[in-house]
């Protein structure tokens, strides 16, 4: 009861699909509040505003497909020139797209890789040695344990290779990030 009517600019800044367009404006007008949409001159609560309004979250929904599809090819090719899209790692510092490393957290990494290979020492006790000794932990680390560890030792940045789109997002609507088991061609460097 405190509101009348949303005032937005367009329908496509509304929501980004059909469904929750409609949605969204169905349920705000069973509470008497309407919508205005000033650049597609469209008000809710008029007799002919749903199918209006089905047309333009319909355009607006394509246009968002669309924009997707030119994103998701643009950091294909980037990834493809070498562009690295990682978070942060533990021994490299990451700057524009580019890793390089990070002398006193490489000491760390090369250390982990010396107990495990040569010391044949199991994540376990890596983990526990570390913590003991207050081994220094990154920004993403916040403490030493087996999981740690042992993702470090399967990174393959760490080798010096690069594998990306180990996660794609394959759905537009919803932006859930699944992981890539074939779903789309990885990339390798």
């Amino acid at each position: 009861g405190k509101f009348s009517y949303i005032i937005t600019k367009e329908v496509s800044r509304f929501a980004r699909n059909t469904v929750d367009t409609l949605q969204y404006t169905r349920s705000l007008k069973e509470k008497h509040v309407g919508v205005l949409f000033l650049n597609d001159n469209i008000n809710s609560l008029d007799p002919d505003a749903e199918l209006r309004l089905s047309i333009m979250a319909s355009i607006a929904q394509e246009d968002s497909r669309k924009t997707s599809e030119r994103v998701r090819w643009g950091i294909k090719r980037q990834m493809e020139n070498g562009f690295v899209f990682s978070p942060p790692l533990l021994g490299y510092d990451y700057t524009k797209g580019v890793l390089t490393v990070n002398p006193e957290e490489a000491k760390i990494v090369e250390r982990i890789y010396e107990l495990y290979v040569d010391e044949a020492m199991s994540t376990v006790e890596i983990a526990r040695l570390f913590e003991k000794t207050n081994v220094p932990k990154s920004k993403r680390i916040k403490n030493w344990s087996p999981t740690t560890i042992a993702r470090i030792l399967r990174n393959e940045k760490y080798v010096g290779d690069l594998l990306q789109k180990k996660t794609v997002t394959p759905n537009f609507l919803t932006h859930t990030s699944v992981k890539n088991n074939g779903i789309e061609e990885k990339i390798f460097c």
